[in-house]
């Protein structure tokens, strides 16, 4: 019995070591900025967003905007009636994008340099952008063309400009 115990307290003990998960954080971020200062991974706060974006067959583009943030459009289509079309703004602050389409649909992006990556879940106004069993969840697109005439080429389906004021 005794034995019993001293194990569970050792197990205890050993499972609560907070400052070593602390430091495998901060060893993970060491490692991020020395691969960044060795030009094996793009800076993302060295790289502009504006552009157009595209990863199979969903597409995104991002153009300059007024004070209210830079335009933002996206397009996913995956045929048959299931697919995406959505214009707004974004904002960038560090590695995240504050995405607005439309004044119901609001969520937050990452933006690692190359990527520009939606959160799994979006919020059912967003869905509302979509028809059939498309979704704007995880989408994931990757840097094309850093020119705005190709980001402002971007139409829907129907021929409406996705990035155009």
């Amino acid at each position: 019995m005794r034995r019993a115990v001293v194990a569970v307290l050792l197990l205890a003990a050993a499972c609560h070591q907070s400052p070593s998960a602390a430091g495998h954080y901060d060893a993970g971020a060491r490692l991020e900025q020395a691969a960044v200062a060795a030009g094996l991974v793009v800076d993302p706060a060295s790289q502009s967003i504006v552009g157009a974006w595209a990863r199979d067959t969903d597409r995104a583009c991002i153009v300059p905007g007024d004070g209210k943030g830079d335009r933002f459009g996206v397009l996913i289509d995956y045929g048959l009636g299931q697919g995406c079309a959505a214009s707004g703004t974004v904002r960038r602050s560090g590695d995240t994008l504050d995405v607005r389409l439309g004044e119901d649909c609001r969520l937050t992006a990452r933006f690692d340099g190359t990527r520009v990556v939606f959160p799994t879940e979006v919020p059912p106004a967003c869905d509302r952008r979509c028809t059939g069993r498309a979704s704007l969840a995880a989408l994931t697109v990757e840097r094309q063309s850093e020119s705005v005439s190709e980001a402002l080429s971007l139409r829907t389906p129907g021929g409406r400009p996705l990035c155009a004021s």
